[in-house]
């Protein structure tokens, strides 16, 4: 066995946690300290505690934030966005009635309703590809999205 390779030995090294309780045992340094230990350790305690040594329940609490964040934009966007600018496309409705809206000029929302109001159900219904049940069909749309539109709630 080869002299002087081995660490120096302290029978009575003293350990410290962080909670404050101390020890004694046999280690290479003459004095650790540590961050846990069986005392405050919430498996042996028996406490609900979130021991974070790194920062990732930060990280963690803040990743949460970013993602309700964009979450309120979103919904602000949403909030904001007018029912007169809402395309005719994004209704749920048969592509041939949104190939015949579009051919009569009608590509959103306000530009169904101003048609409506200056011409009239029974005028619009006479443009080609367009009849009273599409008509229909877009009002009960409408509705469902809480869109306010007139006789549109007596027929759905």
């Amino acid at each position: 066995m080869k002299e002087k390779i081995h660490p120096t030995w302290y029978p009575n090294a003293v350990v410290t946690c962080a909670c404050g309780n101390s020890w004694t045992t046999g280690a290479t340094q003459p004095e650790i300290k540590t961050d846990i230990c069986s005392k405050c350790h919430p498996f042996y305690t028996g406490e609900q505690r979130i021991v974070d040594t790194e920062g990732q329940v930060d990280r963690f609490i803040k990743r949460l934030q970013v993602r309700d964040s964009k979450r309120q934009e979103a919904e602000e966007r949403a909030a904001s966005k007018t029912p007169l600018t809402l395309q005719v496309s994004e209704l749920v409705l048969n592509s041939r009635y949104i190939k015949a809206l579009n051919d009569a000029g009608i590509k959103s929302v306000g530009d169904f309703l101003g048609r409506l109001e200056s011409d009239g159900e029974e005028k619009l219904a006479e443009a080609p590809g367009i009849n009273p049940k599409l008509i229909h069909d877009v009002k009960k749309q409408l509705v469902e999205r809480g869109y306010n539109v007139s006789d549109a709630e007596a027929e759905a």
